[in-house]
């Protein structure tokens, strides 16, 4: 689990989810809600890389609900989790092919006193046996995104993510299967979707939408047909470039209402009609006082005079001290990462956010090499980005980068 304890020291909104985990099946019949497919994930969020060990894990409440008052749908998450089965193939005692079917939760505690409020309320689970197994035995994981993960509004479009997720840093990012693996894969109930019409469209087209808005990827599908029934389907997935990355940034940060309309492009643009500018009739000009001569030639108001010019230099070097306290705190605060992209190589001094980057998802290409391409991709905008924005840009052009150039030989 050194890739989940990585990603947790980084405190960023990414998490992993092990590849078997990901993979693992809903028995038939079976699956997770939306609503207990986000407390799964934000449940491995949690544990990080010690949801392998035979430990206790903790989480609050208030990290679950999302804004929601109450405490009543989380009892029912918990009972939803103990009570839904998957299936792994595995070996009988004897040798022979076989199905494993377990839970993944073993034991859960939840706060139900609220003497101190509701948001210092917390839970506590522990994985099963097997599912610790899962997690210690997958060689691969899926780099989720937790406010991707909290607005989908549709299960299958969770399940279809995770599965996106674990793909598309291969060298191949597909996935092949038949219908019977797809529903078991997504949990689609036997009883529900029977014509592959309407799987294709209350499904399929629902969770490519909104894929292709909150994912840093996007998903298309070929159907390979027997006759005149769907057989097969292969999905393959597509990392984003730097443009759409930053708009899948913006998005996230955006609130979820209204999300369908502009996945749709239905939005209403409101016009705001222009008032002309009123000036008003009395301008007020400063009022320079100097000295007043009389009648003889001689100044009046010396004595006034002279005090504006100790007042004025007073002023002036209370000016001075303000400066120098903000140049001093200036060169006091640290410098801001991600900053601005560098205009020369990556490896000098200043720009270690963004080789660290470069190496660990430019898939072993010169990062110097992806810098340049990116400059020349981005053009001026690139001048415009800035902390987050800018690190999502640059990260999701290295991963399109390899998934157009694949892996240097």
């Amino acid at each position: 689990m050194r890739v989940a304890h990585a990603l947790a020291s980084k405190q960023t909104e990414e998490f992993a989810k092990p590849g078997k985990l990901v993979e693992v099946r809903f028995v038939k019949g079976q699956s997770l809600s939306l609503t207990a497919s986000r407390l799964l994930a934000l449940m491995i969020l949690a544990a990080g890389g010690d949801a392998w060990r035979d430990v206790s894990h903790r989480m609050r409440k208030a990290d679950i609900r999302r804004g929601h008052k109450g405490n009543e749908r989380i009892s029912d998450m918990l009972e939803e989790l103990h009570r839904t089965l998957f299936a792994e193939d595995d070996r009988s005692w004897r040798g022979r092919k076989a199905t494993r079917r377990f839970p993944l939760i073993q034991m859960s505690k939840e706060e139900v006193e609220d003497e101190d409020g509701v948001e210092s309320g917390w839970i506590e689970w522990e994985f099963t046996a097997d599912a610790r197994k899962l997690i210690q035995e997958s060689e691969t994981y899926a780099v989720l995104n937790r406010q991707a993960v909290l607005g989908f509004r549709s299960s299958y479009a969770l399940k279809l993510y995770e599965i996106g997720a674990l793909r598309i840093y291969r060298r191949q990012p597909t996935w092949r299967c038949d219908i019977t693996a797809l529903r078991a894969a997504l949990g689609i109930a036997p009883d529900v979707y029977k014509d592959f019409a309407q799987l294709r469209r209350k499904v399929l087209q629902t969770a490519k939408s909104e894929i292709d808005q909150l994912a840093h990827f996007r998903v298309e599908w070929k159907e390979t047909r027997q006759g005149r029934a769907v057989a097969e389907v292969e999905f393959r997935f597509e990392a984003k470039d730097a443009p759409a990355q930053i708009g899948t940034v913006d998005e996230l940060e955006r609130h979820s209402a209204g999300r369908r309309a502009r996945r749709g492009g239905t939005v209403e643009t409101v016009a705001i009609a222009e008032t002309p500018r009123q000036v008003s009739p009395q301008v007020r000009l400063p009022v320079v006082i100097g000295p007043v001569k009389d009648g003889t030639g001689g100044a009046v108001g010396q004595a006034d005079d002279a005090g504006s010019t100790e007042r004025a230099a007073a002023v002036s070097d209370l000016v001075r001290q303000a400066a120098g306290r903000m140049r001093s705190a200036d060169a006091e605060r640290p410098p801001t990462k991600f900053a601005s992209f560098p205009s020369g190589s990556l490896r000098w001094s200043g720009a270690e956010e963004f080789l660290a980057i470069g190496r660990s998802h430019g898939g072993g290409w010169d990062v110097d090499l992806i810098a340049e391409a990116y400059r020349g991709h981005m053009g001026e905008r690139v001048a415009r980005l800035s902390g987050a924005k800018l690190q999502k840009s640059w990260q999701g052009f290295c991963e399109s980068y390899v998934a157009r150039k694949g892996r240097p030989s």
